[in-house]
């Protein structure tokens, strides 16, 4: 009987160097897409995938990471207090039951893979997933979710993957796929970065992962890859050939890559439509404000 997923490891340890210097101050899962910060996002995705124990791993720099999820007294008595319901019940999503979340420290910058590794004592032996805020996906059904009802067909070690263009390969871990069967494949091999013309093919790897305990064990050999890092692309290639196997799972919606600053930008715009209240005036300003840079050009 396969096991129900209830650990989440989210990393958080970068310096966000590619946002400074917003992020000489704040740490960049702070920083807001519309009303909410990024990691919000990330959490929500995770509950509704029945996740109930939340590990993040990071570094020096983050204390204001973990007091966004601290109670806060005070604010909420006002808010209370002034009447005003609906920005109290935005707030206590905000809340994280005490023993819920964990903080582990990753001491030294040395890939993702070693950052999920700083938390096998707190994982164990169950499996878990794994979440990179920076990834935002917007779709009908959470990410995550879609994958935790795949999960329970394959089991083994999944992961996210959508098809991207030639000319961005080399920025993704890439599936070598050996069987397809749609939202499902079965995967022969994994590639950490490789040239666009050595690629075995154009399904990349996001920052969603459902992986076994194994996992950890193969992460314990301190195995180098690319860039000289501990990759976790590497460690989870290395369960391919078991019985547990490998899978690839293209999910239904839309990524937004807000590591960078131009798919930050995409996703302020695209969920700044997407909400009720904004979205008949934001959508007059972009429709005037383009029209005013095309006449003037």
């Amino acid at each position: 009987m396969k096991r129900k997923v209830t650990k989440a490891v989210f990393p958080v340890a970068g310096l966000g160097t590619r946002f400074l210097p917003a992020t000489k101050s704040i740490p960049k899962e702070i920083m807001t897409l519309v009303d909410q910060p990024l990691i919000q996002y990330a959490i929500d995705e995770a509950r509704d995938a029945g996740i109930e124990e939340f590990i993040f791993v990071t570094s020096r720099g983050k204390s204001a990471l973990e007091d966004y999820f601290d109670a806060a007294p005070q604010l909420e008595e006002t808010l209370q207090r002034k009447g005003k319901t609906k920005l109290l019940d935005a707030l206590k999503r905000t809340d994280m039951q005490s023993g819920a979340i964990a903080y582990v420290r990753q001491r030294e910058a040395l890939g993702l893979g070693h950052a999920v590794w700083c938390a096998r004592r707190l994982i164990g032996d169950e499996p878990f997933a794994v979440v990179l805020p920076d990834d935002v996906i917007a779709g009908e059904k959470p990410c995550l979710q879609q994958m935790a009802e795949a999960y329970e067909e394959t089991g083994g070690c999944m992961v996210a993957s959508m098809e991207v263009p030639q000319h961005m390969i080399s920025s993704y871990g890439v599936l070598d796929v050996k069987e397809d069967h749609g939202s499902i494949v079965s995967v022969k091999g994994m590639v950490e970065k490789p040239d666009a013309d050595k690629a075995p093919s154009n399904l990349a790897v996001i920052g969603r992962y459902i992986l076994t305990p194994s996992v950890l064990d193969n992460l314990n050999k301190m195995k180098t890859g690319a860039g000289g890092e501990i990759q976790l692309t590497d460690a989870i290639a290395d369960q391919i050939d078991t019985e547990e196997g490998v899978y690839g799972f293209r999910f239904r919606g839309q990524r937004f890559d807000c590591g960078s600053k131009s798919g930050y930008l995409q996703a302020t715009v695209a969920f700044g439509l997407a909400r009720e209240e904004l979205s008949e005036e934001f959508s007059m300003f972009l429709r005037e404000y383009l029209g005013m840079q095309n006449a003037a050009q």
